[in-house]
């Protein structure tokens, strides 16, 4: 699509009051409660937590993929967004599904404080040491927020292509994450399940307010 027409479909999109308020809301939670997780995260690197006995860990020696993790992710969240900005009603949506997945992970975390994996190769992500804190997270574990959210774009986008590319991406990301030893399996496998369920719920709730 051409500038002009990025400008019309939003143009149209505001001239639906319901939308306009919608986007105002949701927007405001997002902000609010990524400042939370933000102030959180902080706080949970202070915990003494769970160690975990990983079997599959220990069969993988660790591997230094930080670039290779942040292209994957960051390649895929630009190109998620482009597409998105297309399409404001999808937009929408997946900001709602991505609020609730940070409060339940957050609640998740604060539930199930885990010590970092033995033998963990920091993950050091360039967008958080530029625009947060700077400070480098190892605790932040239960469950991945990497994975939760490449799998999120494969679960809200409806085109095949988009769904290969992003759960492509999922996979690549949580095996390079387990070979790092940033995070537990367990944090990887059950990532997908969590965004399932946050996702089934926005959709179920929006679909009830439409009947």
């Amino acid at each position: 699509m051409s500038r002009n027409k990025l400008i019309a479909v939003w143009k149209d999109s505001f001239k639906e009051k319901k939308f306009t308020w919608e986007l105002i809301v949701t927007i405001i939670f997002f902000v609010i409660i990524s400042s939370i997780i933000t102030n959180f995260l902080t706080y949970n690197e202070t915990r003494t937590g769970y160690t975990l006995s990983d079997p599959i860990l220990w069969l993988l020696p660790p591997v230094e993929l930080t670039v290779i993790i942040f292209i994957i992710i960051y390649a895929s969240v630009f190109t998620a967004l482009i597409i998105l900005f297309y399409n404001p009603s999808l937009l929408l949506f997946t900001l709602q599904v991505y609020s609730l997945v940070l409060i339940v992970r957050m609640l998740l975390m604060y539930l199930l404080p885990l010590n970092p994996p033995e033998g963990l190769l920091p993950l050091q992500d360039p967008f958080v040491e530029l625009f947060g804190t700077g400070e480098t997270l190892s605790r932040d574990l239960f469950f991945s927020g990497h994975v939760a959210t490449l799998f999120m774009l494969s679960l809200v986008f409806d085109k095949k292509i988009y769904k290969t590319i992003f759960l492509a991406s999922t996979l690549l990301v949580g095996t390079a994450l387990l070979f790092q030893h940033v995070h537990y399996t367990i944090d990887i496998i059950t990532a997908p399940f969590f965004v399932y369920v946050s996702y089934r719920i926005v959709l179920n709730f929006k679909q009830k307010i439409k009947s």
